[in-house]
């Protein structure tokens, strides 16, 4: 697989949320196409990553594990979506 890390967060030592959080505040500074590498040691980033992804519509390439602690999570990033707000009447 064949991709270029435009930014990598280093989530190493944080635990949940906070990957995931510092994961969504990349992702909404990154353009749409480039990919987010997320480095964490937090063990319920395994299932909450991915579950993430699909949810707000951005590919989890891949998971590489950097040693028996930490993992990369290598996010290509999707197509923004726009916010609705409700209206209150």
């Amino acid at each position: 697989m064949s991709y270029q890390i435009a930014k990598t967060v280093d989530a190493v030592g944080s635990f949940c949320p906070g990957p995931l959080m510092e994961l969504v505040r990349a992702v909404k500074e990154a353009e749409t196409g480039s990919v987010i590498e997320l480095l964490s040691s937090d063990k319920g980033s395994v299932g909450e990553i991915p579950k993430w992804c699909e949810k707000a519509g951005h590919e989890l390439l891949e998971v590489v594990d950097v040693d028996d602690k930490v993992k990369s999570y290598r996010i290509k990033v999707g197509e923004k979506k726009k916010r609705r707000r409700r209206n209150k009447e």
